[in-house]
């Protein structure tokens, strides 16, 4: 990991609020499940609750953060599975 220090004046602008998508990954049946969070939440919050419902189904997941950038909607992930689980598959 390579952390370096920065000045907080590079950015114009900060949003407190993100939209998050969570999308539960079932391999064993080759299905994904993608849900939109539709109230304000913490991070911290949505990782526990996305990690125990991913765990009672013997799931993984990946936490996003929807973005839109110009007319295009993207994700940026933040946590869990990277890349396309069903590569493997």
């Amino acid at each position: 990991m390579d952390i370096r220090a920065v000045d907080p004046r590079d950015t114009t602008w900060q949003q407190d609020h993100a939209r998050f998508r969570v999308h539960f990954w079932d391999l064993a049946a080759v299905t994904a499940h993608e849900y939109e969070v539709l109230d304000e939440v913490d991070v911290d919050d949505l990782l526990t609750w996305a990690s125990g419902y991913a765990a009672e189904r013997g799931w993984s997941f990946t936490l996003f953060v929807a973005t839109t950038e110009g007319d295009s909607r993207g994700l940026i992930r933040l946590a869990g599975a990277l890349g396309d689980p069903f590569a493997g598959a």
